[in-house]
C-alpha cells in the first residue's frame, strides 16, 4: 500500500477497521478489508458507474502529477546531455475516473454549467448505429435529461481538465527554466474527444464532433507565430511526417499521413481537403469525413449529414434532405476514397517485408 495514494477518509475508515480487526494486508482481514472498501465513496469507483468526485490528495500525489515531475527532473537534471531528445509525457486524465484535487471543482460551481439539451426525437432522425450505449452506465436513459447527474459528471470532469492542464503548465515553465524553450519543439494532443450528455450521449467512440475532433497545439521556435490558429483540416496521421520534416529527416514516401509545415508556416494555408475518422460496430464500421463545414457519416443503418456552420451542435440530420442531394453525393465519392487510400495502405503495410537492419 502506497500510503501517500490514499485518500483521506480511507485512512480514516481503515485505521477504525484496524483497530477492531487487526493489519489489513494479512489474509482473512485483508479480504474483509477490500470488501468494505469497496462500499466508500461509491461515487469514485468506475466500474458499473464511472468514478468521480474529489479525490483529497495533492497534485503531486496523482498519477499525471508524477508522470509530469518525472519529465520535470529529467529536463532539471539535463539527462540528456547535449544530445537531443524526444520525450512522450503521457496523461491519463481526463479519463474515468474523473478524480481530481478538491481545489479543481471548486473552479465550476455546478449551478454555473452550461450545455446544451438534445432535442426530442433526435433520435428518430439518425441511425441507430450511431449511438453507443455507455450512457447506461453512466445512469443515464435515452432521450432523457437527468440535470443534476450531468452536472456532477461535467464538474468534475472539467475539474480533471484543470488539472491536468496546471501539470503540462509545470512542464512548459521547465523549458523555459532550463533555456529550452527556444529550441524545443512542443505538441499537445490527444487520442479522441469525449461526449458529456451531448446527442444522450457519454464516453467515446462515436463519429460527432464533439467525439472526432482533437486538441492540436504545436509550436515550433522560429517557425509558428504566438496565439496563431488555423481553420484548415489535419488529422493525427499527419504528426510523424511533420515531426520528421521539423527534424530533417526523410519519412517513408507511402505514409497516408502528410506534413503540416506549411500550415505551421502560413495558418492561412489550406489544409487536407477531408478528414477520414472510422469506429466499428460489432463486424461493421461507420466511416465519416469532414470536408469543410460538413460532416458526412455512413452506418450500416443509415447516413447522416450536418452543416457545422449553421449547425455546430449537429442537431438536424440533411441526409434525406433534397435540397442537399448535391452535397451529399459529393461526400459520398470523397468518402469511397478516403476509405480505398486507407484500405491501400495497410494493404502495404500487411504485405511489406521487415527491415532487417
Amino acid at each position: 500500500r502506497f500510503q501517500n495514494d490514499e485518500m483521506p477518509h480511507v485512512t480514516v475508515a481503515r485505521k477504525a477497521f484496524e483497530a477492531k480487526h487487526g493489519p489489513v494486508d494479512k489474509g482473512k482481514t485483508r479480504r474483509l478489508w477490500k470488501k468494505h472498501l469497496n462500499t466508500l465513496s461509491t461515487q469514485t469507483r468506475g466500474q458499473k458507474r464511472p468514478g468521480y468526485g474529489r479525490s483529497g490528495l495533492r497534485d503531486d500525489q496523482h498519477k499525471d502529477g508524477k508522470n509530469v515531475r518525472q519529465v520535470v527532473s529529467w529536463l532539471d537534471r539535463k539527462t540528456f546531455g547535449k544530445r537531443p531528445f524526444f520525450i512522450a509525457c503521457g496523461i491519463q486524465k481526463p479519463h474515468v475516473p474523473f478524480l481530481a484535487p478538491d481545489r479543481y471543482f471548486d473552479l465550476y460551481p455546478t449551478s454555473e454549467l452550461r450545455f446544451s439539451v438534445t432535442p426530442a426525437g433526435f433520435w428518430d432522425q439518425a441511425p441507430r448505429s450511431a449511438m453507443v450505449k455507455r450512457f447506461q452506465g453512466f445512469g443515464f436513459q435515452l432521450g432523457e435529461e437527468n440535470d443534476s447527474l450531468r452536472r456532477e459528471y461535467t464538474q468534475a470532469y472539467h475539474a480533471c481538465i484543470s488539472f491536468i492542464d496546471a501539470q503540462i503548465g509545470m512542464l512548459l515553465k521547465s523549458l523555459e527554466r532550463n533555456g529550452l524553450h527556444e529550441n524545443t519543439i512542443v505538441v499537445l494532443t490527444s487520442d479522441h474527444g469525449y461526449q458529456l450528455g451531448e446527442h444522450s450521449m457519454w464516453g467515446k467512440v462515436t463519429l460527432f464532433e464533439v467525439c472526432d475532433r482533437v486538441p492540436l497545439v504545436i509550436r515550433v521556435p522560429g517557425l509558428t507565430k504566438p496565439r496563431s490558429s488555423t481553420t484548415g483540416l489535419a488529422e493525427l496521421v499527419d504528426l510523424f511526417p511533420t515531426l520528421a520534416e521539423l527534424c530533417s529527416l526523410n519519412p517513408p514516401g507511402d505514409l497516408q499521413g502528410r506534413s503540416l509545415v506549411p500550415m505551421l508556416r502560413d495558418p492561412a494555408s489550406l489544409g487536407k481537403k477531408v478528414a477520414y475518422t472510422v469506429v466499428r460496430r460489432g463486424q461493421k464500421l461507420g466511416k465519416a469525413i469532414r470536408s469543410g463545414h460538413w460532416r458526412y457519416a455512413l452506418w450500416p443503418d443509415g447516413e447522416e449529414l450536418y452543416d457545422l456552420e449553421d449547425d455546430p451542435d449537429e442537431f438536424v440530420n440533411l441526409a434525406k434532405s433534397t435540397e442537399h442531394a448535391d452535397v451529399i453525393a459529393g461526400l459520398r465519392v470523397e468518402l469511397v476514397r478516403a476509405g480505398k487510400t486507407a484500405a491501400a495502405r495497410r494493404k502495404r503495410e500487411a504485405t511489406s517485408v521487415p527491415n532487417s537492419r
